[in-house]
């Protein structure tokens, strides 16, 4: 099992930057991608990166690419969310996964439900 921690959010304005940081323990040699996902009041909850342990390879929802930079230290059990230019409607909770067997990012992205295991997330907020 592996237990995840989400920090760095905060309130900004729009075209401001936010990095937000998840924290992984437990059974972490076996996770395979850690994806972020984000979630408005009233809305389902989305996709929004995921980046490969392994390979270091990311994947973006087409809604914050080029502005939105996941990365890894994997000697941390760390990954990153740089979030910059960012917009009103990027505000959310936004949540960490971990996933242990490897698919696709646009399946991870579209898929929320098929994770049992969220951290407790962290409020972005940006105003216009």
């Amino acid at each position: 099992q592996v237990q995840l921690v989400e920090s760095g959010g905060g309130s900004v304005q729009a075209g401001g930057s936010l990095r937000l940081s998840c924290t992984s323990s437990g059974d972490t040699y076996s996770v395979n991608y850690l994806a972020w996902f984000r979630q408005a009041p009233g809305k389902e909850r989305e996709g929004v990166a995921v980046i490969y342990t392994g390979s270091g390879n990311t994947y973006y929802a087409d809604s914050v690419k080029g502005r939105f930079t996941m990365s890894r230290d994997n000697a941390k059990n760390m990954v990153y969310l740089q979030m910059n230019s960012l917009k009103p409607e990027d505000s959310a909770m936004y949540y960490c996964a971990a996933g242990f067997y490897w698919r696709a990012g646009a399946v991870v992205l579209r898929s929320p439900g098929d994770f049992g295991h969220w951290g407790q997330g962290t409020t972005v907020t940006v105003s216009s």
